[in-house]
């Protein structure tokens, strides 16, 4: 058995390594960057996919780093056995030659603008102090060396930073004669958060400037990487830039070096004798597919495989939804329609959606159409491509859910929703009707309801029960139980006043197979209220106001029938 340790979260390749974590061996990324010869690569991939570790192995292969007093540090030792040291020599020969730039954009998760800028400047500022040895080294001319130093000691112009990139890289080709390789990670943070929060165009404006002095006219780029969840359209912050190779979930190459492969999976779940959780963990984090190829998520594998080793019989559980706030997910559910609506309910179903695919697009589009939203989802993980066609020049996917993980994740964004849909409507009429025996209300008030829901399970008759008890839980006044023991069976609902002076209500839930088949379903309910005594509990203590209803549902059609 593998006793190597499991590691959550590090997304540094040399402390992966150092500490000698389980690594599931993706260095031969390195050799396809170099095969493939991009100037500007962006990859966009689902979170927590593995796009930050693969940054730091790049960086930590190609860079000739540098402590403070400018020694060079060797790296080299980072990949000794490792599948880049197997491809020979020629790709030997690039590592640790290369000025690099890494920078990350995720500290611009900020509720202002204003913050969420300073936290892009500190990280500009750190990657210049990382890099401050250049100011020994008599390379630079003294107002270069006079105009770094008022940058990485927050003196600076406004402009100097939107150009800080720029700059950074023509001081680094000049010190080190040899271009220089930026990596910019989580490229799309800022601009997500900024649509929530109100303040893209500002954003959107220091990013352009960012970004086309650093990869559009500047001669020092050897070439770059860009990651993100998404792809942001060339008009946003790419304007003009025509050397960009864009490399998306729906893209094959470099289709194996985020996620974790079957292949990959297996090995890992083996290595720690776990082989028979191999169908479970497949069940549940699997089927994304990147171009052709089947990918896991390696977020969810990794977490599961850790609580697996010290508990040999863990629940799965739905590890990649407490990472964000799934809020494309909360959006296109506060946001549907009755179209939409039934789309969402065929994919909790295990059925598929067929929508065309805009892969350029920007966060101000999100809201503009129904379509916008299902591509968000299906470019952050929320949906896998099961089919795709070329129509009129337009490409259609067809669509589903992924795995058990991700549909746990749209139920629990419907019921809480529900939950919130359910405080700001007034039922005080379905209250009403419920106490004083309107059958017809009853049914109305809950039809009503069940067209304005997602239903987040097949329709059966605990989804319905489920569905009521919902509703009920408001009445003011009056106690809601379910499936508790009376007489000589179970009961479904029963509501209550706290004194037997008050009423007190049974309800018995039934689903039927046809629209006409409604009726016979409420009689067979109070039928089963009857045989069952159900109203023994209630008897016993001392209520005699008592009303029972047979419910009966077929879809989102409902009849209510009472025996007084």
């Amino acid at each position: 058995m593998e006793n190597k340790p499991i590691s959550i979260g590090i997304e540094n390749y040399k402390e992966i390594i150092d500490k000698k974590y389980y690594y599931i061996d993706k260095t031969s990324f390195i050799k396809d960057l170099l095969d493939k010869g991009g100037k500007v690569n962006v990859f966009t991939r689902p979170r927590r996919f593995g796009k930050t570790l693969a940054l730091s192995m790049v960086k930590t292969y190609f860079e000739k780093e540098m402590n403070l007093r400018g020694e060079v540090i060797d790296n080299s030792h980072y990949f000794e056995g490792k599948n880049i040291s197997k491809a020979g020599g020629t790709y030997a020969g690039h590592m640790g030659k290369y000025p690099v730039i890494s920078l990350s954009l995720k500290s611009a998760n900020q509720p202002t603008f204003q913050m969420a800028y300073a936290s892009l400047i500190d990280e500009i500022i750190e990657e210049y102090g990382r890099h401050s040895y250049m100011l020994s080294g008599k390379i630079l001319m003294w107002e270069e060396e006079e105009k770094y130093r008022k940058i990485m000691s927050e003196r600076a112009d406004d402009i100097d930073y939107a150009k800080a990139l720029k700059f950074l890289s023509y001081c680094l080709k000049k010190y080190h004669n040899m271009g220089v390789i930026i990596l910019i990670d989580e490229y799309d943070v800022p601009l997500e958060n900024s649509y929530f929060r109100g303040f893209y165009k500002q954003m959107i404006d220091f990013m352009r400037s960012l970004f086309e002095s650093a990869l559009k006219t500047n001669d020092s780029l050897e070439f770059a990487i860009i990651t993100g969840c998404i792809r942001i359209s060339k008009e946003s912050i790419f304007t003009g830039l025509n050397n960009l190779e864009i490399n998306s979930i729906l893209t094959q190459n470099y289709a194996e070096y985020f996620g974790f492969t079957e292949a990959e999976v297996e090995k890992m779940l083996i290595a720690y004798d776990l082989k028979e959780k191999i169908p479970e963990a497949k069940d549940w984090y699997d089927g994304y597919l990147f171009g052709e190829t089947e990918v896991y998520n390696p977020w969810s594998v990794i977490n599961y495989v850790k609580t697996a080793i010290s508990n040999k019989n863990p629940l799965p559980r739905p590890y990649w939804s407490n990472t964000s706030s799934n809020s494309i997910v909360r959006s296109l559910v506060e946001k549907a329609d009755e179209e939409a609506k039934g789309e969402i309910e065929t994919l909790i179903q295990g059925g598929t959606i067929e929508k065309p695919v805009h892969e350029d697009i920007t966060y101000e589009d999100i809201d503009k159409s129904q379509d916008n939203l299902w591509n968000f989802l299906f470019f952050t993980g929320y949906l896998k491509k099961t089919k795709e066609v070329l129509v009129d020049e337009t490409i259609y996917l067809t669509m589903k859910i992924p795995n058990r993980e991700v549909r746990y994740i749209f139920r629990n964004t419907i019921q809480d929703w529900f939950r919130q849909h359910l405080e700001q409507t007034d039922l005080s009429a379905l209250y009403a009707a419920v106490l004083e025996g309107d059958c017809e209300t009853f049914s109305t008030v809950v039809a009503d309801q069940l067209l304005e829901c997602i239903s987040y399970n097949d329709y059966k008759e605990d989804y319905y029960h489920g569905f009521l008890c919902g509703l009920l839980k408001g009445c003011k006044g009056y106690r809601v139980t379910s499936n508790r023991e009376s007489g000589i069976g179970r009961y479904d609902i029963v509501m209550r006043y706290p004194s037997a002076r008050g009423k007190a209500v049974i309800m018995e839930v039934k689903m039927a197979d046809t629209f006409d088949e409604l009726e016979a379903g409420c009689d067979k309910a109070l039928k089963q209220i009857e045989d069952k005594k159900y109203d023994a509990e209630l008897l016993a203590d001392g209520y005699r106001n008592i009303t029972k209803y047979g419910i009966c549902f077929y879809k989102k059609e409902c009849m209510v029938k009472s025996l007084e």
